[in-house]
C-alpha cells in the first residue's frame, strides 16, 4: 500500500458512522502512511486468531476473562517496558510480530476480537494511560491492555486519577472515569501519543503525517490540521503550512475561526 492509497482508506474511514467505523482496516492504514509498502498479513492473521479462540472461551468463561486471556495469554500481546518510547510500539504491523505495544495500540485487538464475536467492549481514554471498557453481567469491568488484560480495580482507577491530577471530586466517579470513547477516538488517541513523542524527537516529518492521519480520521474537526501547520512551518514548508491553515478554516467555519494572525506570519516568512 502506497502512502497515498492509505490517506485514501483513512479519509473513507473518516466519513463512516462511528458504529460502522472499519477500526483493524484503518490502524492497518494508518501504519502503511507511516511506512508503505509493508505486508499487513501478520497483522489480519493475528486478528483472526483471535476472534477464533475468544469466540472458543466466551462459552465457558466471563466476557472479561475469555478477554484478557485470549489477548495476553493465547496470543501473548502485552506492553513493551523495555522499550517504551520505541515507534514500533504503536504500529500495529510491528506490534503483530513483536506481540509488544503501547495500550492504545494493543486495545485495536482486543476490540476487533470483541467486534467480532459481540462482546461489548470500548476504549476508556483515562489519563495517561488508555483502558478498556468490556460490559459484564455484573457490571463494566476496566482491563489494562499494556499489562497482560489485568482488571484494574475501581480503587486503584481513583488512585490513577489522582496522580493524573484529577480532582478528589472527579477521580472519584467511576462513571467519568470508565466513560467509554468510539474506535474512531480510540484510534485518533494513538495518533496523539505519535504527534506528542514526534514534536518532543524534533522529527516533524512523523509529526506532520500523524496529524493528517487525525484529520483525515475526524474531518469534522479543525485542529489536526492546525498541527499540519504547525509541523510543516518547522520544516520550512511555508506554502503547505498556510494550506492546512486554509483547511483548518474550511473545517471550523465561523465556530472557531482561524486567526488571520497566522496566516499573516507565514505570508511575511514567504516574502
Amino acid at each position: 500500500m502506497t502512502r497515498e492509497e492509505a490517506e485514501d482508506r483513512l479519509s473513507l474511514a473518516g466519513q463512516a458512522d462511528d458504529d460502522a467505523f472499519p477500526l483493524l482496516d484503518a490502524a492497518i492504514a494508518c501504519a502503511m502512511h507511516d511506512v508503505p509498502f509493508r505486508d499487513a498479513g501478520a497483522v489480519r492473521r493475528l486478528a483472526d486468531a483471535a476472534a477464533e479462540r475468544l469466540s472458543e472461551r466466551i462459552e465457558t468463561e466471563s466476557p472479561d476473562d475469555a478477554l484478557a486471556e485470549t489477548m495476553a495469554a493465547d496470543l501473548r500481546l502485552n506492553g513493551d517496558l523495555l522499550h517504551y518510547d520505541d515507534p514500533t510500539n504503536t504500529d500495529v504491523i510491528d506490534i503483530a510480530e513483536r506481540r509488544r505495544g503501547l495500550s492504545a495500540a494493543l486495545a485495536v485487538f482486543y476490540l476487533d476480537a470483541a467486534r467480532r464475536v459481540g462482546l461489548k467492549a470500548a476504549g476508556v481514554d483515562f489519563p495517561n494511560h488508555f483502558l478498556l471498557r468490556v460490559e459484564t453481567p455484573a457490571g463494566p469491568v476496566a482491563l489494562d491492555p499494556f499489562s497482560q488484560g489485568r482488571v484494574v480495580m475501581p480503587s486503584e482507577l481513583t488512585r490513577r486519577a489522582l496522580r493524573a491530577g484529577l480532582t478528589p471530586h472527579v477521580a472519584d466517579r467511576l462513571d467519568v472515569l470508565m466513560a467509554p470513547v468510539t474506535d474512531r477516538q480510540a484510534l485518533i488517541r494513538l495518533q496523539n501519543v505519535l504527534f506528542s513523542r514526534a514534536i518532543r524527537a524534533e522529527d516533524y516529518q512523523t509529526a506532520e503525517r500523524s496529524a493528517v492521519r487525525r484529520a483525515l480520521l475526524d474531518p469534522e474537526d479543525h485542529r489536526p490540521w492546525l498541527d499540519v501547520a504547525a509541523a510543516r512551518e518547522k520544516q520550512g514548508a511555508l506554502t503547505g503550512a498556510i494550506d492546512a491553515l486554509a483547511r483548518a478554516r474550511a473545517v471550523s467555519g465561523e465556530a472557531a475561526p482561524v486567526p488571520e494572525v497566522a496566516f499573516d506570519r507565514l505570508r511575511m516568512r514567504l516574502n
